[in-house]
């Protein structure tokens, strides 16, 4: 998968590059879908360096296996899709857009 491809389904990094504000898909391996669920919840996609599996968690920084809605290959992209249409489904549908996150630029302070 790549950083096209999850943005193309809806998913924004979490993460910024200080130095270009931009994400850097080498190390930017969470990503947050842009709507919420009905009911509130939020997904987040999970792709931990030199694993070949991605994780689903209404968490952010899921740490054990209840955490996790689903695990699906790398490169398996019929399977994340339906893992994204089961977690809606499982959730009441397809909610509000969420906010874009604030970026985080690193800039010089103002002397006034």
């Amino acid at each position: 998968m790549t950083d096209t491809y999850l943005r193309s389904l809806g998913f924004a990094a979490t993460a910024q590059n200080a130095r270009t504000n931009r994400t850097d898909f080498a190390r930017a391996w969470r990503y947050q879908f842009d709507h919420a669920a009905r009911d509130g919840a939020t997904l987040f996609i999970e792709h931990p360096l030199g694993i070949d599996h991605c994780r689903l968690s209404e968490l952010a920084a899921p740490v054990v296996a209840q955490d996790i809605f689903a695990s699906v290959g790398l490169h398996d992209r019929p399977a994340l899709e339906a893992a994204i249409a089961a977690f809606y489904a499982a959730h009441g549908g397809m909610g509000q857009v969420l906010p874009l996150a604030a970026e985080q630029a690193f800039r010089p302070l103002r002397r006034e």
